[in-house]
């Protein structure tokens, strides 16, 4: 699992972790029962207490993205667009609408930001 932390960001690193686990999801690079790497592993690289990627990991388990088994670790779930929890992301998404309107973004400008967005995770699939 190859991902990136800035350390100096704003956002937490444990969403940051969580953050990127979904893109690599969404760009197909990982799937379903994909072994994530061990939480030990990810926090030495990153230099990092374990609690941190503990906690990334438990907000991608308690999304659906994840499971964990006792003999492999956490893996990639096999996630459905049926999943109750999946309403989760439209609120997100209401809410990074109403900061690009609020600081007076088109709604052309929007829809093609979004557009271009899907269209970057599909290519690297």
């Amino acid at each position: 699992m190859d991902i990136v932390v800035e350390p100096l960001s704003a956002v937490p690193i444990y969403q940051q972790i969580r953050d990127r686990v979904v893109e690599l999801i969404a760009a197909g690079q990982l799937h379903a029962g994909d072994v994530l790497t061990p939480i030990r592993s990810l926090a030495a690289a990153f230099g990092i207490n374990p609690a941190t990627v503990v906690k990334a990991y438990d907000l991608l388990r308690e999304e659906g993205f994840v499971t964990t088994n006792r003999r492999v670790g956490t893996v990639v779930a096999q996630v459905s667009v049926a999943d109750p929890l999946a309403t989760e992301w439209q609120r997100r998404l209401e809410t990074l609408l109403a900061e690009a309107v609020a600081r007076g973004a088109e709604t052309s400008a929007v829809l093609d930001a979004c557009a271009d967005a899907i269209a970057n995770l599909r290519s690297t699939r």
